[in-house]
């Protein structure tokens, strides 16, 4: 079949990566693409957001089934505009439409939809700019460490963990009142610390039936010892040590179950992933937060250690028909490394020509910001590349990606030299 994957990060080229190995696809197309896709697949130069424009090129182009790697589409309504279309509606698409994508579109409805179906989640209320005094009574209510999340899509940035609640304050003012993080922070939930470990799980479902994937702990913060501000983040590793069977079966039971019946109660006609974001506090799991899509860069570790053939279970979700589908996985472990832009997450340069690609390594190159330039790779965005190792080790897999990654160069090239290390030593 023809299948088109939407998006240009490290997830999309992980995606087409893993998508081109099966035997039902045919001709592959990633829009709008970067670098590194257009060694998998044929890049289209079309917007993520376009819906016209993807509209017209499936039809021209017969496409079959289409994969929407972002969040932005999905919140914006690309499945509800195929859907409305007397062609595009035929199209079988792996993506939710725009209700289902409030899980991840709204903080506020993802915590209400969590309290309604009894799913194990921090305690939260939400304010906006009117309501700042209340918001400021709240907060000297709370026991710091205290967490502030814009309420929309702030590209993984939204979440400011504060120490006193005199901090608490002046950053929920620079959120609701300065607009911190634009339209994102025009609502904010005051949350609960949880203290635990977090890690991700991946569910495709297709309304009714799921499976679910590979898991994996992904590291958010800027700096070595996690330190810094977040960033959308800068490595995984799967599988993850403490997220035992014994855990694994709780969230299943405790939260992917809840999850998929309470949209089949609230009538959410939901095709596509669910990323699950946990805090495992003393081996209870708890949401922190749902995505409507695959996790950056964790699709970079979770891709690799998927054996089954995936086109086959993408379009069993499209269809409506996992039921009794499983999900085969390599025994495995795979550690990322995102290499990134000098002053990323702040202000970085682009356009710098990227060297070492080239060279024979160990391990597998997912570009993420990158496009091709005068015969040469530059740096197109923050996150420049994803470098993920695999082993029959942890230690085996981070030596593989830290070696390839030691490799690769650029002018003002960072990476952390610690993903993995706190799992390596973990001692429960």
């Amino acid at each position: 079949m023809n299948i088109l994957v939407i998006g240009n990060g490290g997830r999309e080229h992980a995606l087409a990566w893993k998508i081109r190995q099966s035997p039902l696809c045919k001709k592959l197309y990633v829009a709008p693409g970067n670098a590194g896709t257009a060694q998998e697949a044929e890049n289209v130069d079309i917007a993520v957001d376009d819906f016209k424009g993807l509209g017209t090129f499936c039809k021209t182009n017969k496409i079959d089934l289409v994969v929407v790697g972002p969040e932005g589409p999905l919140v914006k309504g690309i499945r509800d505009y195929f859907e409305s279309d007397p062609f595009l509606h035929q199209i079988l698409m792996v993506g939710p439409g725009k209700l289902g994508a409030q899980l991840e579109g709204s903080k506020d409805f993802s915590k209400q939809f969590m309290v309604r179906n009894g799913i194990p989640t921090a305690k939260a209320r939400t304010f906006q700019a009117a309501d700042l005094n209340q918001a400021f009574d709240y907060i000297s209510t709370c026991k710091p460490p205290i967490v502030l999340k814009a309420d929309g899509l702030a590209g993984g940035k939204g979440v400011v963990i504060s120490l006193s609640q005199a901090e608490a304050k002046a950053v929920i003012k620079e959120m609701l009142v300065n607009k911190k993080f634009g339209e994102a922070s025009a609502k904010v939930l005051i949350e609960e610390f949880l203290n635990g470990i977090e890690v991700s799980v991946f569910v495709l479902t297709d309304g009714k039936d799921y499976v679910i994937l590979p898991e994996a702990k992904d590291y958010k913060r800027i700096g070595d010892g996690d330190t810094g501000p977040n960033t959308g983040g800068m490595g995984a590793v799967s599988p993850v040590v403490f997220a035992t069977s014994a855990f694994m079966k709780r969230v299943e039971e405790e939260v992917v179950k809840p999850t998929i019946a309470g949209l089949h109660k609230d009538k959410i006609d939901y095709k596509g992933f669910i990323f699950v974001g946990l805090m495992n506090v003393g081996g209870t799991p708890f949401v922190i937060e749902y995505n409507a899509r695959m996790g950056d860069p964790e699709t970079q570790v979770v891709m690799p250690r998927i054996k089954s053939d995936f086109v086959e279970l993408l379009i069993a979700a499209a269809n409506g028909e996992l039921k009794g589908k499983t999900i085969e996985t390599v025994d495995e472990y795979a550690v990322t490394v995102a290499l990134v832009s000098g002053g990323y997450p702040g202000d970085y340069e682009k356009n710098k020509a990227i060297g070492g690609l080239a060279k024979e390594n160990r391990a597998l190159v997912f570009h993420a910001g990158t496009r091709s330039h005068d015969d040469k790779v530059v740096t197109d965005g923050g996150r420049v590349l994803a470098i993920s190792g695999k082993g029959a080790t942890l230690a085996e897999a981070r030596e593989k990606a830290y070696e390839a990654a030691s490799q690769i160069s650029w002018e003002g090239l960072y990476f952390r030299k610690d993903i993995g290390l706190d799992l390596l030593n973990y001692k429960g």
